[in-house]
């Protein structure tokens, strides 16, 4: 029988489908949420809603009190500094970890950490993302821990993705990098089904990798395709010049720096846009759980931009 889950970043993009599917499944939910956060919290999910954040100790605490699993799906996707993204995604990581481990009963710890891990030294995304997972592997001591390493996620609700398939529906396709870099993708609704898996059936101290199941993932060009046949009609390619992006993101960088501003077109968000191989692997986790992804992208597509089938 599913007990209780501890779950951080539940009002979130990926936390807000997770929540629902944990508690259809089963499972209390007991979530973190900031106290300006309150308002978003789904209404028609029962749930314990616990106030704070990350850097709260005390609410770290109480969100993990005798919880049967953690979920950390928490976590800063932009910034402007090392330290913007290490005060989330390592020291907040830190933080819960030390708190799951405080009790007499520690539970199952699951980590949604980023496909970017795997080349941390692209960005500081993805190095806070690496770094949050070995503060995970270096705290944990007993505890059964696993980590979920997510392609590009996309679906309703989406504010990173969206913009690029809302333009591509309106006839014009941005493309930068090589033509054969690949990538995978994941459905958010798909994502939250194998986090549920690691929890039922996963195994401890593993990292896993999760895309939609497309071998070898997806080009640009293939990704604009399939928008193509969805729309009907030919959707214009606008080529970038990587110079051109890279100095724009300098720019932007500098002016949010001097705003306070977290700008999400970085220079190392240029570097993970242009790195040749996002390809995820499913294997790991199908053998382990026996979970398998079920909306390729066309149906996705569908899904986030509520076309009509």
């Amino acid at each position: 029988m599913p007990g209780t889950v501890a779950l951080t970043g539940a009002t979130g993009f990926i936390g807000a489908t997770l929540v629902r599917q944990l508690a259809a499944a089963g499972w209390r939910v007991r979530a973190l949420v900031r106290p300006t956060s309150l308002g978003r919290c789904p209404a028609e999910v029962q749930a314990e809603w616990i106030a704070g954040d990350l850097a709260d100790t005390d609410s770290l605490h109480r969100l993990t009190r005798g919880v049967t699993a953690v979920v950390h799906c928490a976590g800063a996707v932009r910034g402007a500094s090392r330290a913007d993204f290490d005060r989330i995604n390592v020291d907040g990581t830190a933080r819960l970890v030390r708190a799951a481990t405080a009790g007499a009963d520690t539970p199952r710890f699951l980590l949604v950490s980023s496909l970017a891990a795997r080349a941390p030294e692209l960005s500081f995304y993805a190095a806070s993302k690496r770094g949050g997972e070995a503060q995970l592997a270096a705290l944990a001591g007993a505890m059964d821990w696993g980590i979920v390493r997510p392609a590009a996620v996309y679906g309703p609700g989406d504010r990173e993705m969206l913009p690029l398939f809302q333009s591509m529906f309106r006839g014009l396709a941005p493309v930068i990098g090589a033509a054969s870099n690949r990538v995978s993708l994941v459905h958010v609704e798909d994502l939250a089904a194998a986090l549920l898996a690691w929890l039922e059936r996963g195994r401890a101290r593993a990292v896993y990798e999760v895309g939609d199941g497309r071998p070898n993932g997806y080009s640009w060009q293939e990704i604009i395709a399939i928008a193509e046949q969805l729309r009907g009609r030919r959707i214009v390619r606008l080529p970038l010049p990587v110079p051109l992006v890279r100095l724009i993101a300098r720019l932007n960088l500098t002016l949010a720096r001097l705003t306070g501003k977290a700008p999400m077109l970085s220079p190392g968000k240029v570097r993970e846009l242009t790195h040749p191989d996002w390809v995820a692997d499913n294997t790991s986790l199908h053998t382990d759980t026996g979970w398998t992804a079920r909306i390729g992208l066309a149906e996705g597509l569908r899904r986030t931009l509520n076309l009509a089938a």
